[in-house]
């Protein structure tokens, strides 16, 4: 389970070309000093967004907080599984959150 959700999360971010996969064990992205996608050790993606944005994404696919390694992560939704077969929705908020955190000012 585990491994195969590492491939959807790298063909994810294969498609956006403004950043990087990073970590071994811990897998996120990151930009402007903030990471703002993740994948826990639950097979789970998270992702960043802006106060509205995760109301919304919420709101319209039934989706809960994110936790990583047991703590409620601030600003990230948990991506539901039905939404996991829609690799370019996904890559369209893997890009959402990216431009949300280029506009915090950097660490």
């Amino acid at each position: 389970m585990w491994e195969a959700q590492l491939q959807l999360y790298d063909s994810i971010v294969a498609k956006c070309p403004n950043f990087d996969r990073k970590g071994k064990n811990m897998i996120y992205t990151s930009a402007n000093g903030y990471m703002f996608t993740l994948l826990n050790k639950d097979a789970e993606i998270g992702i960043r967004l802006s106060k509205e944005s995760q109301r919304e994404f919420k709101e319209k696919y039934n989706a809960t907080e994110y936790k990583s390694y047991g703590a409620v992560m601030r600003d990230y939704v948990k991506v539901p599984e039905h939404l996991l077969c829609d690799t370019q929705l996904l890559v369209d908020y893997f890009n959402e959150s990216y431009n949300f955190v280029m506009t915090l000012k950097p660490k």
